[in-house]
């Protein structure tokens, strides 16, 4: 018999849809150990946040299908173990989407009008109407950054506030930024204009605490910072001492780095212009029950041999197919990856060709591995194999696909990614060498033979004396170590690409030396 196992706690009508198929047993708060005894005689697993799903628990499920995650995020699962095995993970993208953005607008009508300030005034005796003056939404500015679902419901409804809305989201092309009626710009002058910001940001690499002490000293002394997406995208201590010292006026948070916050968070010393909730942003009823429902749906499906809807891994892909492309997907990805580091803001057109053996390759699969790393900077985990030439169109992204067979540059073929944005366009090729290596061969039309490395510097300069040694005396004298430097050019003297591979990565205020330095056109650091 169809077994699913529920482990954390689920609305009821989830546990109606998977019993149309399955005998369902509902078991909350097992201890890892426990789960991982039991976990062999289950066909699918259903969790939220609470369940841990290891790569030892998946390592034990040698009958599980599917791992249905009744929310977004899927922090809580080894989704690469789950892959590795052949499970699928799903989760519920849209589910809390409506929950998540009308929490984000209580926190910014709460700042604006200290209306949990004055509920415990008023119930503890007070009539303080002077003490609680607020301003109005009506004609300020908002800065969303992340024009995501829940960004985007948050920008609608804003404007229908009649609040004029800045964005900030380097993958949206403008064409959905008019769409939308928001106006994009850079992070820093969005901060330094708005009255409010309301950020909508996976945690990524990228992205943690990029609300530093430096960025909220830019904001107006009168504006107020919301938080409903991620935990660990601001800096807890500095956002604590720039709402104490008044360098804003307030800010409401639902996330946090650790959770639940720590007793001692410097959060909780602040006095009452930063409000604070337990993670509430999907906490409704219809969100629960809509999650529920949605991955119920699609473990369901599964189990009856359907497609899932919101998968997080790699469904459709054979083992056997993954293996003989594994390093292939790599390249593609690691590619997408550079290019969207070159390019540096958003992109409308990306050309994808492969050339050689690699025209006699499956193409939807590199294509897709191309666009999950040209949008990784941006999504983080939110972007898969799955999602990812959904999330491109949504960004006004054109995908170009052309095959080259003809081209004998390497003996196994070559992949080149070739895009067009706000910025100009850039181009990088690369390679799998026989004993599966890969190379970069070509960065904006320039030869060189890079093999990727966790932290890069690729700048654009004029092939001219003194380059390369003002660039390595800067580096050292930030004790940045250099493993390996290659220079492409086509002629002498004139333009020219320079590749090191960094054991460091490169500190912000290192790149502004390194961008003054004569003959620099371009300097941009990379995380691979």
């Amino acid at each position: 018999m169809t077994k699913v196992l529920v482990s954390d706690p689920i609305d009821q009508t989830g546990i109606d849809i998977l019993s149309q198929v399955a005998q369902v047993d509902v078991r909350t708060g097992l201890p890892p150990e426990q789960l991982q005894q039991i976990i062999g005689d289950y066909d699918a697993l259903m969790i939220r946040s609470g369940t841990q799903v290891t790569a030892a628990i998946i390592e034990a499920a040698g009958r599980l299908k599917i791992i249905g995650r009744a929310g977004v995020g899927v922090d809580n699962v080894d989704v690469e173990a789950a892959t590795q095995r052949g499970v699928l993970v799903v989760n519920s993208p849209e589910g809390n989407t409506i929950a998540a953005a009308e929490h984000a607008l209580a926190m910014m009508l709460s700042l604006s009008r200290h209306v949990p300030q004055a509920h415990v005034s008023t119930m503890a005796g007070g009539w303080d109407r002077k003490k609680y003056v607020g301003n109005e939404l009506y004609k300020k500015k908002l800065g969303v950054v992340g024009l995501g679902k829940i960004g985007s419901h948050v920008a609608r409804v804003a404007k229908a506030m009649g609040m004029e809305v800045l964005a900030y989201d380097p993958y949206i092309s403008a064409e959905r930024a008019q769409l939308l009626q928001v106006r994009l710009m850079a992070i820093g002058p969005l901060f330094a204009e708005a009255d409010f910001v309301s950020l909508h940001l996976p945690r990524t690499p990228d992205t943690e605490n990029l609300v530093n002490a430096e960025l909220l000293a830019t904001m107006k002394p009168t504006a107020r910072l919301v938080n409903c997406a991620r935990g660990g995208i601001v800096d807890e201590k500095a956002l604590a001492e720039a709402v104490s010292s008044g360098t804003i006026a307030g800010a409401a948070l639902d996330v946090y780095g650790n959770e639940p916050l720590e007793a001692d968070s410097p959060l909780r010393q602040v006095d009452d212009r930063l409000i604070l909730t337990p993670h509430l942003g999907a906490s409704t009823e219809e969100a629960q029950e809509n999650v529920s429902v949605d991955v119920a749906e699609q473990i369901r499906d599964v189990l009856l041999g359907l497609p899932a809807r919101s998968a997080v891994n790699i469904p459709g892909l054979t083992p056997e197919v993954m293996e003989r492309l594994k390093p292939h997907l790599q390249l593609a990805e690691t590619l997408g990856l550079l290019l969207s580091q070159l390019a540096g803001g958003s992109i409308q057109d990306l050309e994808v060709r492969l050339q050689g053996e690699f025209a006699n390759h499956p193409s939807q699969p590199l294509v897709v591995a191309a666009l999950k790393g040209l949008l990784s900077s941006a999504l983080g985990d939110r972007i898969n194999y799955v999602n990812a030439a959904i999330e491109a169109r949504s960004r006004g992204i054109h995908v170009l696909e052309v095959k080259d067979d003809a081209s004998r540059d390497f003996a196994g073929g070559s992949l080149q990614l070739t895009c067009r944005g706000g910025q100009g366009s850039h181009s990088v090729t690369g390679a799998v060498f026989a004993d599966g290596d890969l190379r970069i061969t070509t960065i904006d039309e320039f030869p060189v033979n890079v093999m990727p490395t966790r932290h890069m510097l690729i700048t654009r300069h004029r092939d001219m004396p003194g380059i390369i040694g003002n660039i390595g005396s800067l580096l050292g004298e930030h004790n940045v170590n250099i493993a390996s430097m290659q220079v492409g050019r086509r002629i002498v003297r004139g333009d020219a690409v320079m590749v090191l591979s960094l054991d460091d990565p490169i500190p912000p205020s290192l790149l502004a030396s390194i961008h003054g330095i004569n003959g620099i056109q371009e300097a941009h650091p990379v995380t691979l």
